[in-house]
């Protein structure tokens, strides 16, 4: 099995039941960049939006939101997300339904982890590609590793830097002000606006001027033809 392709994937296993959940981790988490684990629909979808996981394998059956409930919404957000779903014999309807919102996969308890597995290194090599913005025809952008590439080269950055670069991709239909740049960039320090020039600055050094776009009074907008 080619476990390396999973290397860089994000996982969110939504299960209310400890030892399935435990099981699971035990299991499979390994494989991953990061195995987020919450216990119930409304977790769940607070964790999605927290993390931006590639992968979600929940429950159907769940106290405060079920998992159909949480994967219609998780679809609004993402409608190209894969769900797999896990779920009893005595659900079928629910499966039926489960099918309707638009999963990828079902596996029926009791189930072999393994099997999960090797259904995720399946689509493994069609999610990595989801994972990487072409920005425009020079560079393109991992929205996991937060890696910038130029012509296939990577670029290095600093943790502060790959963090700007996400932040304006994630806001590339509008720009980013100054105001925003300092709250979660730096979040307790005290910021000047010239410090946030300077970071600008070094950074289009290191790329490409054309790359990020000074929106006068404004602020920062990510240069893009294809986002």
């Amino acid at each position: 099995m080619q476990e390396n392709i999973l290397k860089d994937l994000k996982v969110l296993c939504v299960e209310d039941e400890e030892n399935i959940s435990k099981l699971l981790k035990s299991a499979i988490s390994e494989y991953f960049y990061s195995y987020t684990v919450a216990k119930d629909g409304v977790e769940g979808l607070e964790k999605f939006k927290k993390i931006s996981p590639d992968i979600v394998i929940t429950d159907i059956m769940m106290p405060n939101l079920d998992g159909l409930d949480m994967t219609k919404q998780i679809k609004q957000i993402n409608e190209d997300i894969p769900i797999i779903v896990l779920s009893a014999f005595s659900e079928k309807e629910k499966l039926l339904k489960a099918i309707d919102v638009g999963i990828s996969k079902y596996f029926i308890k009791p189930f072999d982890p393994e099997e999960l597995l090797e259904y995720l290194t399946s689509i493994a090599k069609k999610i990595n590609k989801q994972r990487v913005i072409c920005l425009n025809k020079y560079f393109s952008f991992d929205v996991n590793s937060k890696n910038l590439f130029e012509n296939d080269v990577l670029i290095k950055l600093s943790k502060r830097e790959k963090e700007f670069i996400s932040l304006l991709i994630k806001n590339s239909k509008e720009f980013v002000s100054t105001d925003m740049m300092k709250s979660i960039l730096w979040e307790e320090d005290e910021v000047s606006d010239e410090r946030v020039r300077t970071f600008v600055k070094r950074l289009r050094q290191k790329t490409n001027k054309e790359l990020i776009l000074n929106i006068s009074g404004q602020g920062y907008l990510i240069s893009k033809t294809d986002i």
